[in-house]
């Protein structure tokens, strides 16, 4: 359930800017009636209170030659506060690592690697294998790409 705080406009700005971060408010204004200024005070109002968390540019992985994407699910020996909390603090150091999600069931961790080719994920898989209380890590590698977005229904 949203927050009653966010009234139809705020939505409605939260829609428009997760599919296109780079409207201006001038843009924004035109497109929902209100004046330059509304918009303005609702933008940065939602930033300080957290729904916009940043404003991103989303680039085309096969065009910076990031072309094999790999979800790894690392299982730890340990679960305790000090092993989970000292894998996510090392794992998200590494560039490769794009997303980082601790799991409930058979592994503690998934993360999405994006990487060059094989050889350059090969490179990865030996520094993820240097991080201590690492029991095992299987990876899945992505054949194609059906459906990739980043903005949430509202």
């Amino acid at each position: 359930m949203l927050n009653s705080a966010l009234d139809p406009t705020d939505l409605e700005i939260l829609r428009l800017l997760q599919r296109d971060a780079s409207l201006t408010n001038k843009e924004l204004s035109y497109k929902l009636h209100k004046s330059i200024a509304t918009i303005h005070e609702r933008v940065r109002r939602l930033k300080e209170q957290g729904y916009i968390q940043r404003i991103v540019a989303i680039l085309d992985r096969k065009k910076i030659d990031k072309t094999l994407i790999a979800f790894s699910q690392v299982l730890l020996n340990d679960h305790t506060a000090t092993t989970l909390n000292t894998f996510e603090k090392e794992v998200v150091k590494f560039p490769e690592v794009m997303e980082c999600f601790q799991m409930t069931g058979t592994f503690d961790f998934i993360l999405r690697i994006a990487t060059r080719d094989m050889e350059e994920y090969h490179l990865f898989y030996r520094k993820l294998a240097t991080l201590p209380k690492i029991t095992s890590v299987q990876s899945f590698f992505v054949l194609s790409e059906t459906k990739s977005d980043t903005a949430y229904p509202l």
